[in-house]
């Protein structure tokens, strides 16, 4: 256990900045890196020593970062700071309201019409890109382009319409 802990003391810094350079957020930073260690606790017998021991965990680390980058909930949080403009803090507080928030998000989705409100789907959600929406819906790209532009848009207003209805019947 104890070399487990001197691996963790010695690179642990070097990929949280790593991580960070990624991911660009502190909290998920740190979730890699942990990550990275206990995979590496776990299968440390299959480092072969070819490179570095630093150069291996970067490797990971840089692996993970790119699998966060493209999954379901990077693009999900993606998604919530185009649309409120509001970068996500990771404290319990902010949770609580992220998830009053994100409930927020999905009715105002389903206030938009299929035609906008697909296109948001198969882009954050489905993880598609827009060459794989257009194929699939068959039109072209730059249609797709435009329809998720403007998807973003009217969230955002429905959004703030929502925000401005909830603060009237506070004032109440």
């Amino acid at each position: 256990m104890a070399e487990i802990e001197e691996v963790i003391d010695e690179h642990g810094d070097y990929l949280l900045r790593v991580a960070y350079l990624y991911v660009k957020n502190r909290a998920t930073a740190e979730d890699i890196v942990q990550e990275v260690f206990i995979a590496f606790y776990e299968k440390q017998g299959q480092y072969r020593g070819e490179a570095s021991l630093r150069t291996y965990l970067v490797k990971m680390t840089v692996n993970r970062s790119h699998d966060f980058l493209r999954s379901w909930k990077n693009k999900r949080i993606t998604l919530f700071e185009k649309v409120t403009g509001k970068s996500t803090n990771r404290t319990p507080e902010r949770s609580l309201l992220e998830k009053a928030e994100k409930q927020e998000l999905v009715e105002a989705l389903f206030t938009l019409s299929i035609t906008y409100r697909e296109v948001l789907i198969l882009y954050y959600f489905q993880e598609m890109t827009t060459v794989e929406i257009a194929e699939l819906l068959d039109c072209p790209q730059a249609t797709i382009r435009t329809r998720l532009q403007r998807a973003r848009k009217q969230l955002a207003n429905r959004i703030v319409d929502y925000e401005w209805e909830e603060l009237r019947h506070e004032s109440i």
